[in-house]
């Protein structure tokens, strides 16, 4: 991987808080921008490049087609579409499934070797299809995965006992959705157990720690109450995880990745699971000891994912 070129497919709010936050940031070298609606890929880049001279590196950005994946490190998927009124889960996932089917089609026959990254939604689900379509090994296909709630979760964790979300090492891990948890036994404030913190502080007690996870399991739904959908945090979520890929960083994430048995729960899935990444993509599955309570819910998690894989028509 000697040049740092991202493709993002789908130029919409997700796709387009990723590709600012790449701007900001100075993440990569290269940024194409790929949607079914040309004009607004093009007036996308347009405007991204008129803030080029504020942004702390050089960077070519550029509208594209499918023949831009062929060089790329990294293509992120954000594209798909929202329910319609009537419309059943199991009908929107086969419509986004299909999407994805599509959109994989043509990355690969660009001769695409690269990482690819899905941020589509249920992303556990979509990461599998992209991952049957490509015929990419395991590593090279993963998903946003938790890495946002788990965002979340240490936001929230921050605001009770007053420590830099930064300092706050926990986890939500299974799918990202409603059958996710957190990981409380390997949960850390620096180096100091989060059961140890609660024990030595009075302004929090062991049953916030239900209050903390249903502000994160519910955060989106409280976000696009009020202003319809949720794309900033995910987007830097996407940075985050580009910048362990293209900095070769072996850095610990909790991801959509491929379960192949390094967890007692269903297999031939993608789960949200901390996992190693580097420019090689996902260099291995980080084995947690869970407690008994946690590793049933993880269980669960992927039983849930099981049946609507089984469920959908792909």
């Amino acid at each position: 991987m000697t040049k740092s070129k991202v493709v993002i497919i789908g130029t919409g709010f997700v796709g387009m808080s990723y590709a600012y936050a790449l701007l900001n940031q100075g993440t990569i070298e290269e940024l194409v921008l790929i949607d079914l609606n040309k004009d607004k890929a093009e007036g996308e880049a347009m405007d991204l490049n008129h803030g080029l001279a504020f942004a702390p590196r050089k960077m070519s950005i550029k509208a594209g087609d499918y023949s831009d994946c062929k060089d790329a490190g990294l293509v992120v998927i954000t594209a798909g579409v929202n329910q319609k009124p009537g419309e059943t889960r199991i009908d929107l996932l086969n419509r986004n499934a299909k999407i994805i089917q599509n959109v994989t089609k043509n990355i690969m026959l660009s001769g695409f070797d690269g990482i690819i990254l899905v941020a589509s939604n249920p992303v556990d689900v979509l990461t599998y299809v992209a991952w049957k379509e490509s015929g990419l090994p395991t590593s090279k296909v993963l998903g946003s995965g938790t890495s946002l709630d788990t965002a979340r979760l240490r936001y929230e964790i921050s605001k009770y006992i007053h420590i830099d979300s930064r300092n706050i090492h926990a986890y939500i891990l299974g799918e990202h959705g409603d059958s996710e948890f957190v990981c409380w036994s390997k949960a850390y404030v620096g180096a100091k157990p989060m059961m140890d913190v609660i024990e030595s502080m009075e302004q929090i007690e062991f049953k916030d720690l239900d209050l903390i996870y249903h502000k994160v399991r519910d955060a989106a739904q409280e976000i696009i109450k009020r202003k319809n959908a949720t794309y900033y945090g995910v987007g830097m979520a996407l940075v985050r995880i580009t910048s362990a890929i293209f900095n070769n960083e072996n850095r610990i994430m909790p991801i959509s990745v491929y379960n192949d048995g390094v967890y007692d729960i269903e297999k031939d899935l993608y789960i949200g699971l901390p996992a190693v990444l580097n420019r090689d993509g996902v260099h291995h599955v980080v084995n947690l000891k869970l407690s008994n309570e946690e590793q049933e819910k993880l269980k669960s998690s992927s039983e849930l994912l099981k049946k609507s894989l089984e469920q959908m028509d792909i």
